[in-house]
């Protein structure tokens, strides 16, 4: 990754205005970081806004909500991108998780306000409220249907709820410590649940019944990830013939993130191991890329990116900035990443500059989702933003 560059976080609205001014910043690793500014020079007839940069930058391209910034002598381009619309009457306080519904056209994320609550992912206009959890909510998710939610909490339950009228569904109960994250297996009969006790554990949503402690590993398990594993994968036998009631479960692989600092990877239906790799410091979260490729996110900023076929040395280590990775989210032929200093970026493999979404302005940014070609991400600021990958 090239020397990543920080523009000012409402630069989109600065710019706006005559002699505006926003600030901008290039960070080498290893060297002195290089600080420039962009002034409006005025506004053109199409509303896009003349922008010159400070010596050491170049603007490369300028539309109403991006900007394409060069530091030649870093060899170090992004793309920044306003947020298209913001969210702000949703919740009042710090926003730790959000999902879109599979047809774009619901969102549902929780609070440390204490609330859940979808809405209508247009325009951010309410819809339902779901009220059950004691505490905290800490993840919530649309099963694929697209109508039916899944929420785990501090109270250390697990819920479905139903988005047509906000019904809870079901409870789960079983878990000793809170729910950190959850993962959706196939079409989601089964589900399985991460928690602050260690454990990670499969359930039978139809029964609200547990099938089984797929890892227990005396540490706080702070994220999880199932996906379809490559053929090429020994994921080992099960030591007893799983119950009828497990659904999907066959050739998948479970990615445990944990707060020792520890990545595990077994066998979904097998429950034997893959492999342990030792990070940095904890992990926070981590996702599958392909059947073989996988991405986890440490406390201090590392993203590994691991080949499950030789995960003892990771394919690359992406750094750039020692904020807490928060979020990583498989896209298109790459990903998108959160991190705790507010930044939120997308790689992609066949662009040579990183695109940042820009409005957090040093807040984490807790979570990411995607709908087609819309991006939605949520910030303890309060605020819900939405960008729309056209405005590139």
């Amino acid at each position: 990754m090239a020397a990543p560059l920080r523009i000012q976080s409402d630069w989109a609205q600065v710019l706006r205005k005559d002699e505006g001014e926003a600030w901008l910043s290039c960070h080498p690793p290893g060297k002195p970081s290089l600080y420039g500014s962009l002034t409006c020079q005025g506004i053109g007839l199409d509303g896009i806004p003349e922008v010159t940069a400070s010596e050491g930058f170049i603007v490369n391209e300028i539309n109403k909500k991006s900007i394409h910034i060069s530091c030649p002598k870093e060899n170090a381009s992004s793309k920044f991108l306003a947020p298209y619309t913001t969210f702000s009457r949703i919740h009042t306080k710090s926003i730790t998780c959000l999902d879109i519904s599979s047809g774009g056209g619901l969102g549902v994320s929780s609070s440390s306000d204490g609330s859940m609550k979808i809405w209508q992912a247009s325009n951010g206009e309410l819809r339902r409220v779901l009220e059950g959890h004691v505490f905290d909510v800490n993840c919530c998710r649309f099963f694929p249907s697209g109508l039916v939610v899944l929420s785990g909490g501090m109270d250390a339950q697990l819920k479905i709820w139903s988005a047509e009228d906000a019904s809870c569904v079901a409870t789960f109960k079983g878990h000793r410590g809170g729910i950190l994250d959850t993962a959706i297996v196939d079409r989601g009969r089964n589900v399985v649940s991460g928690s602050r006790d260690g454990t990670a554990r499969l359930w039978d949503c139809g029964r609200s019944a547990c099938l089984g402690v797929l890892a227990d590993c005396g540490s706080s398990i702070n994220g999880v990830a199932v996906g379809a594993a490559d053929n090429s994968i020994n994921l080992g036998s099960p030591e007893q013939i799983p119950s009828e009631r497990e659904v999907g479960t066959e050739a998948k692989m479970l990615l445990v993130a944990r707060e020792d600092k520890k990545l595990q990877c077994l066998g979904l239906q097998s429950r034997q191991p893959v492999f342990l790799f030792i990070g940095s410091d904890a992990f926070n979260c981590c996702t599958f890329l392909s059947g073989f490729l996988l991405l986890a996110g440490t406390q201090d900023g590392n993203i590994y990116q691991l080949d499950v076929r030789s995960p003892r040395t990771p394919v690359q280590v992406i750094h750039r900035s020692g904020a807490p990775v928060l979020s990583l989210l498989n896209f298109r032929d790459g990903f998108i990443a959160s991190q705790g200093d507010g930044s939120c970026f997308i790689v992609q493999q066949d662009l040579d500059y990183a695109v940042e979404l820009t409005g957090a302005d040093c807040d984490p940014v807790y979570k990411v989702a995607t709908w087609e070609k819309q991006i939605y991400t949520c910030c303890r600021d309060g605020l819900l933003r939405r960008y729309q990958l056209s405005d590139l």
